[in-house]
């Protein structure tokens, strides 16, 4: 069921929510938190998608801020999704514009559920310090996307300034199951270590460096990055070690193999992992991710071109 209110105000979005669930239940009650998105009009329908993907694992009230940008008068356009059109969650999609765009979180107030965590996520351009953004300030962790941003690498090096505890990025959550992988493949025999690393990947997708920074934040060794032109996401990790390279290639996105000196080599499914599958994995943490701050804030500067 979609719901449209325009020219309203959040406290009659509120109330209507609430005259929906008494008059026919319509509204579950067991939400786990609230998931504020600050997105652009044209990332609304994936980001809801994702976060409806999402809230099947975790359900939440998700409030969608994209400010309509177009018009210049103060105005606000709501929409409410339930049922069937908001997977296990609820969905309020707030559409500011004018003076209102600037007070977002006097917008989501109303709409926050009470004594239950929030989530900030910014599916595209993120501010310059999430946790001084007025929901950053709120928010019990920020979720940012450096991969969708317009100048990506640029944006994680900026990340790495402003860090603050709560905060994490999905480049970073895309490079779970290569972590994953690397350890389980330096965790068997020969115990030798490692020398150096070479990781190749894509020209300017951050998943890459912060693979590489996390290698070298761990490994304390020379950490090389190979960019490639045509190529999706990382394609290559290689490490050194006396006893001969543990290589794992992924060329085609989907398959990775793993050559390991001694060893027949094995083919693993490693497919490039979707928005929908990384947003429910930091869905399941609300504690500070301190390794992702130690790559950030000090893995980064160890790594070289």
């Amino acid at each position: 069921m979609i719901i449209d209110l325009p020219e309203t105000t959040t406290n009659a979005v509120n109330k209507r929510l609430v005259k929906l669930r008494d008059e026919g239940g319509a509204v579950a009650l067991g939400r786990v938190l609230t998931l504020v998105v600050l997105a652009e009009e044209a990332d609304v329908e994936d980001a809801v998608a994702a976060a409806n993907g999402a809230s099947r694992e975790h359900p939440c009230r998700v409030v969608v801020v994209a400010p309509a940008n177009k018009r210049t008068t103060a105005r606000l356009d709501a929409q409410i999704r339930i049922g069937g059109d908001a997977g296990a969650s609820e969905v309020i999609i707030l559409r500011p514009s004018g003076p209102l765009v600037a007070h977002t979180d006097t917008l989501v107030m109303p709409l926050l559920l009470p004594d239950a965590p929030i989530v900030a996520w910014w599916p595209r351009e993120t501010p310059d310090n999430p946790s001084a953004d007025p929901v950053g300030q709120m928010a019990h962790r920020r979720i940012t996307d450096a991969v969708n941003a317009g100048k990506s690498l640029q944006t994680l090096q900026r990340l790495s300034k402003s860090h603050h505890p709560g905060d994490t990025d999905l480049a970073w959550t895309r490079v779970t199951l290569w972590r994953g992988l690397i350890a389980a493949a330096l965790d068997q025999p020969p115990y030798e270590s490692v020398t150096a690393v070479e990781v190749e990947g894509e020209e300017h997708h951050p998943s890459v460096d912060i693979l590489a920074a996390w290698l070298a934040q761990q490994l304390r060794c020379p950490v090389r990055l190979v960019r490639r032109r045509g190529v999706e996401g990382i394609t290559k990790v290689t490490l050194e070690r006396k006893g001969g390279p543990v290589v794992l290639s992924r060329p085609d996105g989907r398959i990775v193999t793993l050559t390991q000196p001694g060893q027949p080599d094995r083919c693993l499914s490693l497919p490039l992992r979707q928005l929908e599958e990384c947003l429910t994995e930091e869905l399941r943490r609300l504690d500070p991710d301190e390794v992702y701050g130690e790559v950030l804030t000090k893995g980064l500067a160890r790594i070289g071109e």
